[in-house]
Formats: C-alpha cells, sequence, structure tokens
C-alpha cells in the first residue's frame, strides 16, 4: 500500500531522500531503502527521484515499499482492548505494557493492529501492515493512542502531529532525585552508532524537545510528567537518560541492574490532546497508571 508524508524538517535545512526516509521508516534499513528508490518507488510531489536528491519542508513524499517477507495479509484477533473513545471517524486506545503496536519482522501476530482489525469495522488504508495507525508508543510503554477509522481522519490527526499542534503527555519514574522542579532538554536525537537499533543525542539528526516537571520525589527516585512538543522515537527514554536519570524499567536505556521486578520501563502515555476529525472541536483524554505503576509507587511511599 501507498504510503504519503510530508516532509519536516529543522530549520529549513535539506536533506537526502534515503536519509530522510530511513529515520521515518523504522523497519527498514537504508540500504533496502535505498533498492527500493532505485526501483521508482519513491514520489517526491509525484515525480520518481534518486536516493541523493535533496528534499525540503513541505515535499510530499510518496512510497510504495514492499519487502519480501512472504507474509499473508495481517489477520484480525480478538484480543481485549481498552477503548477510550470512538466515533466514525477516529478511536483512542489505551494500549497496555508488552503490545506491539503494529506487525514488524518478528512481530507478525498479537500486535495491536491485530486487534483493531477484529474491533473495528473500518480503518484508515495508508499502510498494508499499519492499518489506522496515526503514531505508535513503544512495547512496553502503556497508555493513549489515537486510530484513523478513514484516511480523512488519518490525514487531518497526522497534519496535527508534524505542526505539534497534538498535545502528548507522559508520566515516568525516574532513576535518583532531579535537582530541578521542572526544565527543558533540547537537542539533535540520531541513530546510535554502536546499536542501529537505539537513539542517542547527537550533534546531527533530528531536533528534539521535552519538558519535564517533577509530580513526586521518593527516596532514590523521581515521579516526572514529560510534555512532548516534538514526537521522536525513543524520545523521552533517551532524554531521560541523557541527563543522567533513566526510565525504571528501561532495558534498552536504562540500568543493567535493575532493583525491581518489571516487564519493561515505568513510562505511561496519560493525556492526549487534538482537535477532532470530526467536527474540529477541542478534545482531550486522559488514562489512569496502570496498576503495576501505582503499586509500585505505593510501596516507594511506604
Amino acid at each position: 500500500m501507498r504510503q504519503t508524508m510530508i516532509v519536516t524538517l529543522e530549520d529549513n535545512k535539506q536533506q537526502r531522500l534515503d536519509v530522510y526516509l530511513t529515520d521515518a521508516l523504522e523497519d527498514w534499513t537504508r540500504s533496502q531503502i535505498k533498492k527500493q528508490i532505485d526501483m521508482g518507488k519513491a514520489l517526491v510531489n509525484g515525480v520518481a527521484r534518486k536516493a541523493g536528491f535533496l528534499i525540503k519542508n513541505g515535499d510530499e513524499i510518496s512510497v510504495d515499499f514492499c519487502k519480501e517477507v512472504g507474509l499473508d495479509d495481517v489477520l484480525p484477533e480478538n484480543i481485549p482492548l481498552d477503548i477510550v473513545f470512538e466515533d466514525e471517524n477516529y478511536a483512542v486506545i489505551n494500549k497496555q505494557q508488552g503490545m506491539v503496536v503494529h506487525p514488524a519482522p518478528g512481530n507478525y501476530t498479537h500486535t495491536l493492529v491485530n486487534a483493531l482489525l477484529y474491533h473495528f469495522k473500518s480503518l484508515s488504508s495508508g499502510d498494508k501492515y499499519r492499518p489506522g495507525i496515526v503514531h505508535r508508543i513503544d512495547k512496553d510503554t502503556s497508555g493513549l493512542l489515537v486510530v484513523a477509522k478513514n484516511d480523512k481522519a488519518h490525514l487531518d490527526l497526522a497534519e496535527q502531529i508534524a505542526k505539534h499542534d497534538c498535545k502528548r503527555t507522559y508520566i515516568a519514574l525516574l532513576e535518583g532525585n532531579l535537582k530541578q522542579d521542572s526544565g527543558t532538554i533540547s537537542t539533535f536525537l540520531n541513530r546510535d552508532k554502536a546499536d542501529k537499533k537505539k537513539y542517542a543525542v547527537s550533534d546531527t539528526g533530528k531536533w528534539a524537545v521535552t519538558h519535564f516537571k517533577v509530580l513526586e520525589r521518593f527516596e532514590g527516585y523521581t515521579l516526572c510528567q514529560f510534555d512532548l512538543e516534538t514526537g521522536r522515537t525513543h524520545q523521552i527514554r533517551v532524554h531521560a537518560a541523557y541527563i543522567g536519570h533513566p526510565i525504571v524499567g528501561d532495558p534498552v536505556y536504562g540500568y543493567k541492574k535493575q532493583k525491581f521486578n518489571l516487564n519493561g520501563q515505568l513510562l505511561h502515555a496519560k493525556r492526549l490532546a487534538f482537535t477532532s476529525p470530526t467536527d474540529s472541536s477541542a478534545c482531550e483524554y486522559e488514562c489512569e497508571l496502570p496498576d503495576y505503576f501505582k503499586n509500585l509507587l505505593k510501596k516507594l511511599k511506604k
């Protein structure tokens, strides 16, 4: 299925087409992307371009990439969903920790997409393996994300996210005690040179801005609220580690030795606010922390 995106670059800089798509399409390597581009499967403003073509803000990229993985169509699965809200155009889901958002190598079943196909009659078509998916949260991050039921709603919501008009608030428990009560972390994020599956603060890459506020302090830990100004992959997890206070339970960016028996990072997408694609009204949704998160906070209070 063809996927379309609008280019957003910091400071009106230009960037190679293959580099941009490598960052935008997480499940593809740069060599795989270059091969697809060379086959004419990437259009910039309707014209097939080479891998080294320089794109700029506002350009429309349309890709029709296909991996020869031998997969059948993604199948619906009767997996329970916590549906916070739904109408004819979109739904807001409270995703549980441990659930992968969409099928990818190594995770072709038991994903949120499999569940969405079972529970909803229609979803936006954007990508064969990502119907309805407007944005992602990590497998072991819990909380809210919005799902599009048709292409018109998808484009509306995706544009709000690209323009940073969609407000996302997270709650996380951090290692150690932050000196500041609030602040802003602003850096470039890029793929980690030593491990391409990870991201790291860099001198180049995508600009990332995270606002934080301390909610409660414990002995050796700090409960924080994070508000995203940008929404880069692993942004909060990388920024938390960068300031010396990684998220408790984070198996990738956190401490190697974890004190608590957790199944992943204590990071929860608590609040989501955007303009409804149905009637243009201001919408805001919230969900409580999951029980395992609340139970650990109770232990720390004692």
